[in-house]
């Protein structure tokens, strides 16, 4: 039935007086604000670089719960695949879910099929079902057959305590909230553990923490941190675990107390023992060079050069306790000091270094700290465009040709 045009006009007015009210409503609850509709609510500097910040911390949360979940999904399909698969084919990660997970496992299948016909599997490897659980059903499906990863993993507890400390920040990043950096280094942490555990091993240096930083590292020469000091440089990055799995490690500087002061000496020694050659190079604690740096920072005559001279025996004594001290070398150079560097090698393809300009008037400690990170590339092959890594190795080995051992 048609409306009469008396109704239809009704209609409008009560539309228009509606519309009306609203807006008369909005502008009570809307401060007036001066400019065009378009840059009214647009956002200011400080909340932009809030946002940036909530995306650095929720990024780097993002990377390490995505390695977690690849890994423990891998784990699964390894260990359970082999068990299910013969009897119940595609439909196995049912089988193994049984009567429990049965309603998140047809969960799961339902989401593989919309994927399925909507074009979302870009990779034809992602057409499994164990592609479609969640890292807590990944878990709950370890839990349940515990049986068949216990001779793969040592330790039940350990690993359940590191997912239970990944829950907060994968339900904050799976939802946009705001990730605080007490959460974000708890959860590196137990991610960082969580990999160790289910590879039987220590995970290699930087591993999964810097792929952001190797994603864009091409645009930056190498560096994927900048710090304003040594002291935020140490609290980012211990010595420690600058070391950790290091095969070898080239160190250039005044005194080198990063090293001497911040890593023990019996640390040093199982580091040594333990395959990692050492080519240490201090600055003549008798050179003139060295009176000079000590005019800039207006240190009284000797101060410095005694410093550089106790970090020295330190790593004489440490060379004594080895028993193969060939791997383990200690020289002085007469130049003036430029920056300090360690240069560290794993059993990784590329290498990390932490660099540190020499200021006029500030002490080492004081100075900015760069943490580079070198090109991705195959043992032995040369990169096309050297980093910054190769041209700080490059300037070790000059300054090591022309320096002096120390007996």
């Amino acid at each position: 039935m048609v409306p009469s045009d008396e109704g239809a006009a009704g209609g409008t007015v009560r539309g228009d007086a509606l519309t009306a009210a609203a807006r008369a409503a909005a502008g009570r609850l809307l401060p007036r604000q001066e400019g065009s509709p378009r840059t009214a609510h647009g956002w200011g500097p400080d909340s932009w670089d809030e946002a940036r910040r909530r995306v650095r911390r929720a990024g780097r949360a993002y990377v390490w719960l995505n390695l977690v979940e690849q890994r423990m999904r891998s784990l699964v399909s390894d260990v359970l695949r082999p068990v299910y698969e013969p009897a119940h084919g595609d439909d196995w990660v049912t089988a193994a879910a049984g009567p429990v997970g049965e309603e998140w496992a047809h969960r799961a299948g339902a989401v593989r099929e919309v994927s399925r016909r909507k074009g979302y599997l870009l990779d034809p490897a992602d057409d499994e079902m164990v592609v479609f659980l969640t890292l807590p059903q990944l878990r709950e499906l370890m839990v349940q057959h515990w049986a068949c990863f216990e001779p793969y993993l040592a330790d039940r507890r350990e690993v359940e305590m590191a997912l239970d400390e990944l829950e907060v920040a994968r339900h904050v990043v799976s939802r946009n909230r705001a990730l605080s950096e007490t959460v974000l280094a708890q959860a590196e942490r137990a991610a960082a553990r969580l990999l160790a555990l289910l590879d039987g091993g220590p995970v290699a240096v930087g591993t999964p923490g810097d792929i952001l930083e190797e994603l864009v590292g091409e645009r930056y020469a190498d560096v994927v941190s900048v710090h304003s000091d040594r002291v935020r440089l140490q609290r980012d990055l211990p010595v420690e675990e600058m070391l950790t799995g290091a095969q070898r490690l080239d160190a250039v500087g005044i005194g080198l107390s990063m090293l001497c002061q911040n890593f023990t000496g019996k640390r040093l020694v199982r580091l040594a023992a333990g395959g990692c050659r050492m080519r240490l190079l201090f600055l003549n604690p008798a050179s003139s060079a060295l009176r000079r740096r000590e005019r800039e920072l207006g240190l009284g005559r000797g101060e410095l050069g005694r410093s550089v001279e106790m970090n020295i025996m330190h790593v004489r004594r440490v060379r004594a306790r080895l028993r193969d001290s060939g791997g383990f070398e200690i020289r002085v150079f007469d130049e003036t000091p430029r920056f300090t560097a360690y240069l560290v090698e794993s059993d990784r393809p590329y290498g990390l270094a932490v660099v540190q300009p020499y200021l006029r008037r500030a002490r080492g400690m004081e100075s900015p700290a760069l943490v580079l990170r070198g090109t991705d590339r195959a043992p032995g092959e040369t990169p096309v465009e050297p980093g910054l890594l190769d041209v700080y190795r490059e300037e070790f080995e000059s300054s090591w040709a022309d320096s002096r051992p120390v007996s």
